[in-house]
């Protein structure tokens, strides 16, 4: 349930990790803050360490095991947060998903959420490794569209890019998308 009065742009749910990955987070936002903090350092103690971008598998990882400690020990709860961590490691896009319990998957497209079967069903019926950027971000607003069964805006969406060709993790700017949500024809 929303209410009006709400400021829908006060929900973030795409985080810029480091240069090379972004972070997607779905279910309690202050734990998925808790760990896109956390993913950042571990991102700057492997630059300290090694004077090397971390690998976002060896992020994920490192992720998933704190997050699987925590479902160990009573007295504390585990992260109530979901998150797709994704990014550029040599040359190749790698696309990793998390669950409270520390399970770790790859795919090469997936969400989370609530909407999760219906972006599933969309995804895996019209997913293309051959697409360029414009069409795959085409094709996230199509699956989200029937996640959402038609009932979203410009204020509801966020997008993150990354690509072989530009691998810089960024968020797009409200005009951005909103030039995309104005393209999406159901």
């Amino acid at each position: 349930m929303s209410s009006k009065l709400l400021e829908a742009t006060s929900i973030e749910k795409i985080f810029k990790i480091d240069e090379h990955i972004g972070v997607a987070s779905s279910g309690l936002v202050g734990d998925a803050r808790a760990l896109v903090d956390r993913a950042r350092v571990e991102c700057q103690i492997n630059r300290v360490s090694y004077d090397e971008p971390i690998e976002v598998e060896a992020l994920s990882k490192k992720l998933c095991d704190h997050m699987q400690t925590l479902t160990q020990y009573g007295g504390i709860r585990p992260y109530g947060t979901a998150l797709l961590i994704a990014g550029v490691s040599d040359g190749e896009c790698r696309l990793f998903e998390t669950d409270p319990s520390g399970t770790l998957l790859e795919y090469k497209a997936t969400g989370i959420g609530i909407g999760r079967p219906a972006v599933m069903k969309v995804l895996e019926e019209e997913y293309n490794p051959e697409a360029e950027i414009k069409d795959v971000i085409m094709l996230g607003l199509k699956a989200l569209h029937s996640a959402t069964e038609g009932k979203f805006d410009v204020d509801q969406v966020e997008i993150g890019v990354i690509g072989k060709e530009r691998p810089v993790f960024a968020k797009m700017s409200r005009e951005e998308v909103a030039s995309f949500v104005g393209q999406f024809k159901p």
